[in-house]
């Protein structure tokens, strides 16, 4: 049977299938609904772990560590909170720590400006952190 589904509920859908079991995020619009989603899913299944973190950065180190013991991890954020996560993802892809970071993209510069779309979020998540990244 199909149904229809927002993005945000197709992301997490997604990771679900391909086994993630971790989920750490600090909400921040527009990707809130993934953070929610999250928590009502560690409620119905108890091996799946979720941490409401105080920032992004927190988000992003507690996905690094998730992996690191062996579960399958991932965070969600926006254009601002991607940038807090920079240092995070560059050591992640440093060290080949298996993470997912979602970076769900705003329309527009800096918080979103519907009539003037830009390619800041792209260009961040391909060249955003310091020293030897290369995605």
């Amino acid at each position: 049977m199909k149904h229809l589904v927002q993005g945000n509920e197709a992301l997490f859908l997604g990771a679900l299938k391909a086994g993630a079991n971790f989920f750490a995020g600090y909400p921040i619009s527009p990707s809130t609904d993934i953070l929610v989603l999250a928590a009502e899913q560690a409620v119905k299944d108890q091996n799946f772990k979720f941490i409401q973190s105080e920032d992004e950065l927190a988000a992003a180190n507690a996905i690094i560590g998730a992996s690191l013991a062996g579960a399958k991890s991932f965070t969600a954020t926006a254009g601002p909170g991607f940038t807090l996560m920079q240092e995070a993802i560059g050591y992640a892809h440093e060290v080949e720590v298996p993470t997912v970071f979602f970076n769900i993209q705003r329309v527009g510069p800096a918080t979103g400006m519907p009539t003037m779309p830009a390619q800041q979020d792209i260009v961040q998540t391909n060249y955003g952190s310091s020293g030897d990244y290369y995605p």
